[in-house]
């Protein structure tokens, strides 16, 4: 990563801090009042050894002092302690401010652009990137600020007891941010590349996890293991990389500090044997200047040790932002929505020139021009990556388009989506039921369904057929990602959920895919009868349950290339013959 694009990250991640600017300025006021009692403290202590030892007074005599002292120690350990938690306030604050325009941006884009990259590198982008920039805000950025306010305290307080003393801690300042500067941006860049390491292994593990079965039909499962083996390792390395350049850092701070308050110390120990005799203004060294300027000299580089410390904490959350602020400042079209809310009366879909986009501007498909007329029902053929999925994604109002695409005779683009999808039923290849339980589920369909139509949906879909095998009915749990149910018998779910609540315009995307025979025949039976009562458009694969649908539409890069029922595609020769005569010799 170049300097250049480090600044920019940097800037970035600073302009979200004025989102809680005042936890901020709350923490850098308790600092700043830390700095002011740190001094009180070196001055009331260096007060009392003077007075003992030089003045020969009585600890006795000196009471008052002494419980002074010690309020003083409580006073900043309250300050630290609240300090610490306006800090903390913060970076919660703009973590949960970040995380929700992601979660947003994420719901704009839809599911055809989320798809792109595997669930498990949303997840790190979402949780474990967004939680790393906590320590920049709670403790990096109210530290810039401190390390230039306490030790500019320290030396105003300094500088009339010993300007010789204040000039030492002067000079040697700046060469500690210098070299932390320099370390620091290798450690960005080395965060940057561990975050990729762990976006690329939070998704090669979740994608093996879901298809552990399949492996161990085919028997991959060792060479899988070897696999995760190489990614943890390259995770480890990088890992390893981050906290080497943290260590390193913090060496050169511990090295310069140390250096400084060495020649502080050999200062004030050659002006009590007389060797110098400089820096007291001509009224001679005292042991009370010795002992204050040796008591904050530590203090003095504790404010830059701490930046340094937090330093590392900038360098991951400059590592976190560059994949995340490329996320969010990605130049994406979204779905023009309109505010024309639709009647619940059968619709008509037409199409001219209509070209498909993705959110990137690409064109995924077309130019398309169709009729979906009410109640028909249209079977969408074509090899993988003819455009299928596209169309289906675009009449779910989740792509952007261009050319014209009009819902009896009301632009696509006009209206209101929200009112669009209730008019729509959709059933995918790979059902996702959230519920907790199976009845829940079918309702997500209909909240308010009455018991009559949840069991017609049931009957309907071919639930009622396994329903009985379940430990309690409809009532049973389906388990995370539907874990209690075979894969046909949680499409059926999906299928009743889809037909619960009469629709308008049915969408289809390969519902039988991925099914044994029984459940297939089970899901095309129900989705076939289900295809006679409102307009209907399917995605599919499978050539043999379509003979009956009214049209076939075959798409071939992006296009319709044929149109026609399945006898008159059949005996013509074309892309659909094709597909025909694959399918037979496949099965």
């Amino acid at each position: 990563m170049n300097k250049t694009r480090q600044q920019e990250l940097t800037l970035w991640l600073k302009k979200q801090s004025i989102l809680s600017r005042r936890w901020l300025s709350i923490s850098r006021v308790l600092g700043t009042l830390s700095g002011i009692l740190i001094i009180a403290q070196a001055w009331l202590l260096a007060s009392l050894l003077n007075q003992m030892i030089m003045e020969k007074i009585p600890r006795e005599a000196l009471l008052l002092s002494f419980a002074l002292l010690i309020l003083v120690f409580i006073l900043r350990a309250w300050v630290v302690w609240l300090r610490e938690k306006a800090g903390f306030h913060a970076g919660q604050h703009i973590r949960q401010h970040i995380r929700k325009q992601a979660l947003e941006r994420l719901q704009q884009a839809g599911p055809a652009w989320i798809q792109g990259k595997p669930a498990g590198a949303w997840a790190t982008l979402i949780l474990e990137q967004v939680e790393d920039m906590q320590d920049f805000y709670a403790r990096y950025l109210p530290q810039m600020s401190l390390a230039a306010i306490v030790p500019l305290l320290i030396v105003i307080t300094l500088f009339p007891v010993n300007w010789a003393a204040a000039l030492i801690l002067l000079c040697t300042a700046p060469l500690i941010p210098l070299f932390m500067a320099m370390v620091g941006m290798g450690a960005a860049d080395a965060n940057r590349r561990n975050f990729l390491a762990l976006a690329r292994l939070s998704a090669h593990f979740l994608d093996r996890l879901k298809g552990m079965e399949t492996l161990r039909i085919f028997n991959r499962g060792e060479a899988e293991i070897n696999a995760m083996g190489e990614v943890s390792r390259d995770f480890r390395q990088r890992t390893m990389e981050v906290l080497r350049l943290a260590f390193l850092s913090s060496g050169v701070l511990e090295f310069f500090a140390s250096l400084s308050i060495a020649l502080v110390a050999v200062y004030f120990g050659f002006s009590y044997l007389g060797e110098f005799n400089f820096g007291h203004y001509g009224t001679g060294i005292t042991l009370f200047a010795g002992f204050l300027a040796l008591i904050m000299a530590p203090e003095f580089f504790q404010p830059l040790r701490d930046l340094g410390t937090f330093y590392h904490a900038k360098a991951q959350a400059i590592g976190a932002a560059d994949s995340l602020k490329t996320f969010m400042e990605a130049p994406l079209q979204y779905p023009q929505q309109g505010t024309q809310r639709l009647e619940d009366v059968p619709v008509t879909l037409e199409a001219q020139d209509l070209v498909i986009l993705s959110n990137e501007g690409h064109t995924l498909a077309g130019p398309l021009s169709f009729t979906i007329n009410p109640g028909e029902r249209i079977a969408l053929v074509g090899v993988s990556g003819a455009g299928k999925s596209s169309l289906v994604n675009l009449l779910s109002g989740f792509l952007a388009y261009e050319g014209t695409l009009t819902v009896n005779g009301t632009e696509f683009r006009e209206i209101d989506l929200t009112t669009w999808r209730h008019l729509l039923s959709w059933v995918g290849q790979n059902p996702l039921l959230p519920a907790d339980t199976l009845r829940d589920n079918i309702l997500l369909g209909a909240p308010q369904a009455s018991e009559e139509q949840f069991t017609d949906a049931m009957q309907r879909a071919w639930v009622h057929e396994f329903i009985g095998q379940l430990p309690k009915g409809v009532d049973t749990r389906t388990g995370d990602g539907a874990s209690r149910l075979s894969v046909g018998q949680a499409q059926r779910v999906a299928v009743a959920r889809a037909l619960i609540q009469p629709c308008r315009l049915l969408l289809l995307d390969e519902p039988a895919a991925s099914l044994d025979a029984q459940s297939e025949q089970r899901v095309m039976q129900a989705l076939n009868d289900a295809a006679l009562q409102q307009s209907t458009l399917m995605v599919t694969h499978q050539l043999d349950t379509i003979k009956n649908w009214d049209q076939i539409w075959v798409m071939q890069d992006g296009k319709i290339v044929q149109q026609g029922n399945f006898s008159e595609l059949s005996s013509q020769t074309g892309p659909f013959a094709d597909l025909l005569q694959h399918r037979q010799e496949a099965i």
